[in-house]
């Protein structure tokens, strides 16, 4: 069985064909909250961030971005994905995050 980050990545990949992906587990941070505790089986990717940058991303605000991934990954979080970090761009705003990451490297 693939894990819950293989099976996100699959459908995240076939509905939005991004050039940016990127799924960081953060559940070990989470590990001691009660909810985690009391439900032993909920497994170790239960907190993800997600770094997502899609075409599909053009003409939409944030909170529809969210939306469209949240709809997207909704099995997920009814079968034990707890929490859900999301930063979703555009290609372009993207590409101005990393130049302005390069320029200010170079300072």
């Amino acid at each position: 069985n693939p894990s819950r980050i293989e099976r996100i990545t699959s459908i995240l990949k076939q509905s939005l064909s991004p050039s940016h992906l990127k799924i960081h587990n953060d559940s070990h941070l989470h590990a001691h909250h009660a909810a985690m505790r009391q439900n032993p089986n909920a497994g170790n990717e239960t907190h993800l961030r997600l770094e997502l940058v899609s075409s599909k991303f053009e003409g939409m605000n944030r909170v529809a971005r969210h939306r469209m991934v949240y709809e997207l990954l909704q099995e997920q979080l009814d079968s034990g994905l707890h929490a859900l970090q999301i930063n979703a761009r555009t290609q372009g705003e993207w590409d101005k995050l990393i130049h302005k990451k390069a320029h200010q490297e170079q300072q």
